[in-house]
C-alpha cells in the first residue's frame, strides 16, 4: 500500500494519468494490517486508510476514472453466530463504509457459479445476480 500512496501523492504534485477509465485496488486493507496491528494502533490505522481512500476519491472525481476497491472480511464471532449461522463483515469499518458509493459482496455458489449481491447503492436496489466465468469472460450463469 505504500507504493501506492507514494504514487497517489506523486499525482497530487504534478503527476499525470492519461487514458485511464478503471481503477483496481486490490485488498485495499491488506497492507494496513500489517503496518499497523494490534488494538494500540487501531486509531493510526483508520486515519491513514481514511486518507488513502479520500485520495483515490480525488483521483476518480478529477479525471472521471471508476475506482474498484476489492476488500478482505472476517468471521464475526460473538454469541450471534450461534443462532444466525456464520456472518462475515468488511475489515475497515465505518471508513470503508462511507468511502463507498456501491458496495457489492461477491462469493463463490456451486461448481462455476458465482455470485454477486448488492449490499448498498444509491441507484441499486439491493439483489443478487447469477455469472460465470469462462473462456469468453464474464457470462451469466446456465444451470
Amino acid at each position: 500500500m505504500l507504493r501506492i500512496w507514494d504514487d497517489l501523492e506523486l499525482r497530487e504534485n504534478g503527476f499525470e494519468v492519461v487514458g485511464f477509465a478503471l481503477m483496481i485496488v486490490d485488498s485495499v486493507t491488506a497492507l494496513d494490517r500489517t503496518d499497523f496491528s494490534g488494538r494500540g494502533q487501531l486509531s493510526a490505522r483508520q486515519m491513514h486508510l481514511a486518507k488513502f481512500l479520500s485520495s483515490l476519491q480525488k483521483l476518480a472525481d478529477e479525471f472521471c476514472v471508476a475506482v474498484a476497491i476489492t476488500n478482505q472480511v472476517v468471521a464475526q464471532v460473538d454469541g450471534s453466530a450461534l443462532f444466525a449461522g456464520p456472518q462475515i463483515k468488511p475489515i475497515g469499518g465505518n471508513i470503508m463504509a462511507h468511502a463507498s458509493t456501491t458496495r457489492l459482496a461477491l462469493r463463490k455458489g456451486r461448481g462455476v457459479e458465482r455470485v454477486c449481491k448488492v449490499i448498498s447503492s444509491p441507484c441499486l436496489v439491493e439483489a443478487e445476480a447469477r455469472f460465470q466465468i469462462c473462456v469468453e469472460g464474464v457470462a451469466d450463469f446456465k444451470d
